[in-house]
C-alpha cells in the first residue's frame, strides 16, 4: 500500500477564500479573518451563542415533563434492580421482556440515574445536555473547515430547530443518536484530511456506537463519510478503499458486540426480545426496527386490525359486574369486622403500593386549543412529505433554504477547484479533491440529502420525530448556504448567487407562510416576515458590499417563527411518546404519564393485587408496556404480556401456567393499551381459564376503564396450560 505522506495539521480553512472573490485585497474583514487564524479562541467564542441558545431551551421548565416517555422510563427503573435487567435492557423489574431499543442511550439513563438517583430530571437532563453538545460539536466540525460564520448560523440553525429542542426535552433515545451521528461526521472529515488509519476508524466506532442507540438509523451518514473518503482523502485509490473496507468491519463489529451477546444467550437465561417475532435482536434490527420502517409492517399506518384475543367484550363485563353485584346484596357483612376481612384478606409479604412523592410537580394539563390526540405518523411518502401534517411545522422551516444552501456551497467549490491563490502562495489549502471544505460538504449534505430521502419516501412507521435526525444536515446546508451566497456575490460569478438568492429566500419564504397558516401559529407576523425578506434581498441586489450584512438579516428573520415555536414546548408537559413542539399539539400529563383519574385507577389496582397474595415476581401482569408503566413507576412489580405492541410472542397460555404453578405470577390485567391487537397465547388463556374480578371488587373508581378488566388466575393452571 502506498504511503502517505505525514505533514504538519494545516491551518483552518473557511468558504471566505479570495479565489472565488476576485483578487485579494486588505479589508477589514480580510484583517478580522487574519486576526481569528493567528488566535483560534477568538473563533471558538461564537460558539457560545448558539450553545447558550440551545441550553435555554431545552432545560427551561424541563421538571414540568415528568417521566416524559413512560415506557422508557419504566425500562430504566427496572433497569437499576439488577445487572441482569441492565444487560438486557429489560422493561419490567422481573425480567420478562425487553424495550425494542439497542441500550446505549437508555444505559446512560440508567447511570444518571445511579449516581443523582431515579427522578424524571436525571432521565431527562442527559438527553437535554446531548443536544447542547451536538450543537457546539456541529460548530467545531464545520468552523474548522467553513469558517466562523458558517459555523454560528449552522448551530444556531440547529440549536432552534423545533422537533431537535422537542426531542431533546423527552427522555427518548434521538438527542444521543444525532451527537453520535455529529461526531462520526467530524471524526470522517478529519480520516479525509489526514488520511490516517486510527482516525477512520474512530470513526468506524463512533458510528457503530450510534447504532447501538437506534439501529440502522445510524447507518444513513454512511453514504456520505464513503463518498467523501473515496473522493477526498490522500493516498491511491487502493489504500483508500482498503482503509474504508478495515474501518467497515469495525463499524460492523461494534455495531453488532451487544446484539451477538443478547442471541447467543439462552432464551431461558434472558429476557424476550421485545417487540420482535422470533426471540432475536437480529430479527429485530432488520424487521421491525429496519426494513419494516421503510417499506411497511404491521402497526404502521393504514395498517392496525382489531382482532379478540386480548380484551373482555362488553355483554362479559356486564354480566360479571351484575353477578358481584348481585352477590353483594345477596351476602351484606354482618359486621364491620367481617366487612373488612371480606375486603381484606391477610396480606401478602408485599405491602399495598403507595408512591412517597409525585413524579416531579406535574403541571395542569394544557387542553385548550390542543388536539385530542398525537398525530402519530407523518403523510403519505412523496417528495414534499417533509411539508406536510406532523412533519412540515417540526422541520419544514429552514428546508428550502438549506437546499438551495448545499446547491451554492457546491457551486462555489466547483468554480474555486482550480485554486487560484494556492498559485500565488503555496502555503494555502488545497483545491480540488484535497479541499477540506469539499469532504465537509459531501458529508455534511450526503446526511442532509440520504436523511430527507429516506424521510420523504419510507412506506413504514415514520413518526413526526424521527425527522430530529435531519436537523443537523438542514442546519449546516443553511450556514453552509448562507455564506456560500455572499462569496459567489462578491466575486466574479455574481449572477449565481443572485439567482440562488432569488429562489432560496421566496422559497423559504413561502413555506413558512404555508406552515404560519395551517397551524394558525404568528400569523401576525406575516406581513413582516414577507415586506424584511423582500428589503432583504433588494439589498442583496443592490450591492456587492451589502451582501454580507443583508444575508445576516435574512437569515435571522428566518429564524424567528422557527424559534418560537420551538419555544412551545415551554407551554405543556411534552408528550413522551411522539414528542413534538406547537402550541396545538398534544400535550402530555407530566409526572407518571397519565392524568389524575388513571393514577387513581392505577392505584387502587396495586393496592388490590399487593394485598391479596400477589405473585413472587410479578404483582400485575397487563396486555402491553403502556399500561404498566405508570405502575413500575410508583413501584409495584408489574410487566407486560405482549411487550410495547401488546402482541409479542413472549409467552402462551403453558409458559403463563408455569408462571402461576410456581407463585411467581396471579393476576393479569386485560384490556388497556393495544389490547385490540389481539393480543398473544398467554392473554388469550387467561379470557378462556381465569376467573374475572369486577372492578368493585378491587375498587375501581370507574366501571370497566378503557376496558380494563383484572383476572385472578390462581387454581387455574391446568386450564391456563390446555389453552
Amino acid at each position: 500500500m502506498d504511503p502517505v505522506p505525514q505533514t504538519a495539521t494545516p491551518p483552518a480553512t473557511t468558504l471566505l477564500q479570495p479565489s472565488a472573490v476576485g483578487p485579494p485585497r486588505e479589508t477589514a474583514a480580510g484583517r478580522m479573518r487574519q486576526l481569528t487564524t493567528a488566535r483560534p479562541q477568538l473563533r471558538h467564542l461564537a460558539v457560545i451563542v448558539p450553545v447558550i441558545v440551545s441550553a435555554v431551551l431545552n432545560t427551561h421548565r424541563l421538571a414540568q415533563n415528568g417521566y416524559a416517555n413512560i415506557f422508557y422510563s419504566a425500562g430504566v427503573k427496572s433497569m437499576l434492580r439488577s445487572l441482569h435487567n441492565f444487560l438486557f435492557v429489560s422493561f419490567d423489574p422481573g425480567g420478562l421482556i425487553t424495550v425494542d431499543k439497542p441500550p446505549l442511550a437508555l444505559w446512560v439513563q440508567a447511570a444518571s440515574a445511579r449516581v443523582f438517583g431515579f427522578s424524571p430530571l436525571s432521565l431527562l437532563l442527559p438527553e437535554a445536555i446531548a443536544g447542547v453538545l451536538a450543537v457546539a460539536l456541529l460548530y467545531f466540525v464545520m468552523e474548522r473547515r467553513l469558517g466562523t460564520a458558517a459555523a454560528f448560523a449552522g448551530a444556531l440553525t440547529l440549536a432552534v430547530c423545533p422537533t431537535f429542542v422537542a426531542v431533546s426535552r423527552d427522555n427518548g433515545v434521538d438527542p444521543v443518536l444525532v451527537l453520535l451521528m455529529v461526531l462520526a461526521c467530524g471524526r470522517a472529515v478529519r480520516a479525509t484530511e489526514t488520511g490516517r488509519w486510527p482516525t477512520l476508524i474512530g470513526c468506524g466506532v463512533v458510528v457503530g456506537l450510534a447504532f447501538n442507540t437506534k439501529t440502522l438509523a445510524a447507518y444513513l451518514i454512511i453514504p456520505g463519510i464513503a463518498v467523501a473518503y473515496l473522493a477526498c482523502a490522500p493516498g491511491s485509490l487502493r489504500r483508500r478503499i482498503a482503509q474504508l473496507l478495515l474501518a467497515g468491519l469495525v463499524m460492523v463489529a461494534v455495531s453488532f458486540a451487544w446484539i451477538t451477546f443478547v442471541d447467543h444467550t439462552p432464551a431461558s437465561k434472558r429476557p424476550y426480545v421485545g417487540s420482535s417475532t422470533n426471540n432475536s435482536e437480529l430479527g429485530l434490527t432488520f424487521e421491525y426496527n429496519g426494513v419494516g420502517r421503510v417499506e411497511g409492517q404491521a402497526g404502521g399506518p393504514h395498517d392496525v386490525a382489531v382482532r379478540p384475543g386480548a380484551y373482555v367484550p362488553a355483554a362479559r363485563q356486564l354480566a360479571v359486574n351484575n353477578a358481584a353485584g348481585a352477590h353483594a346484596r345477596a351476602h351484606p357483612p354482618t359486621s364491620a369486622s367481617d366487612h373488612t376481612a371480606a375486603a381484606n384478606p391477610p396480606p401478602a409479604a408485599h405491602a399495598p403500593i403507595t408512591a412517597s412523592k409525585p413524579a416531579g410537580k406535574s403541571a395542569p394539563k394544557a387542553t385548550t386549543g390542543r388536539e385530542k390526540d398525537p398525530i402519530p405518523f407523518g403523510g403519505s411518502p412523496s417528495p414534499v412529505r417533509l411539508f406536510g401534517v406532523g412533519l412540515g411545522d417540526q422541520i419544514g422551516w429552514m428546508l428550502p433554504f438549506a437546499l438551495f444552501g448545499l446547491l451554492g456551497v457546491a457551486l462555489l467549490l466547483v468554480l474555486d477547484r482550480g485554486g487560484s491563490e494556492r498559485q500565488e502562495d503555496p502555503s494555502a489549502q488545497p483545491r480540488g479533491r484535497r479541499d477540506p471544505r469539499v469532504a465537509t460538504v459531501i458529508v455534511l449534505g450526503g446526511w442532509f440529502l440520504v436523511e430527507a430521502a429516506v424521510l420523504s419516501l419510507s412506506k413504514g412507521i415514520i413518526h413526526p420525530y424521527y425527522v430530529s435526525a435531519l436537523a443537523p444536515g438542514t442546519a449546516a446546508m443553511v450556514g453552509a448556504g448562507a455564506v456560500a451566497f455572499v462569496v459567489l456575490a462578491r466575486g466574479r460569478r455574481r449572477t449565481w448567487a443572485l439567482v440562488l438568492v432569488l429562489f432560496a429566500v421566496p422559497a423559504t419564504v413561502l413555506a413558512q407562510i404555508l406552515l404560519m397558516h395551517r397551524e394558525h401559529y404568528m400569523l401576525w407576523f406575516i406581513p413582516a416576515l414577507a415586506i424584511g425578506a423582500a428589503l432583504g434581498v433588494a439589498a442583496f441586489l443592490a450591492a456587492r458590499r451589502l451582501a454580507a450584512p443583508a444575508i445576516a438579516f435574512i437569515f435571522l428573520l428566518l429564524l424567528v417563527t422557527p424559534t418560537a415555536y420551538a419555544t412551545s414546548t415551554w407551554l405543556a408537559p411534552v408528550e413522551g411518546t411522539f414528542p413534538v413542539a406547537g402550541p396545538r399539539h398534544f400535550a402530555g400529563d407530566g409526572g407518571y404519564g397519565v392524568n389524575q383519574r388513571d393514577l387513581a385507577i392505577d392505584r387502587a389496582l396495586a393496592d388490590y393485587v399487593s394485598s391479596h397474595h400477589p405473585g413472587s415476581r410479578w404483582a400485575l401482569l397487563t396486555v402491553a408496556s403502556d399500561t404498566s408503566s405508570p405502575m413500575i413507576l410508583f413501584g409495584l412489580d408489574a410487566g407486560a404480556l405482549g411487550g410495547y405492541s401488546g402482541t409479542d410472542p413472549a409467552l402462551d397460555g403453558p409458559g403463563l401456567a408455569r408462571l402461576v404453578a410456581s407463585g411467581k405470577a396471579r393476576y393479569v390485567l386485560l384490556g388497556g393499551e393495544y389490547s385490540l391487537r389481539g393480543g398473544n397465547g398467554a392473554t388469550k388463556a387467561v379470557l378462556r381459564a381465569c376467573t374475572e374480578l369486577a372492578p368493585s371488587q378491587w375498587s375501581s373508581p370507574v366501571a370497566y376503564p378503557f376496558g380494563l378488566v383484572l383476572f385472578d388466575c390462581a387454581g387455574h393452571e391446568r386450564e391456563l396450560a390446555a389453552s
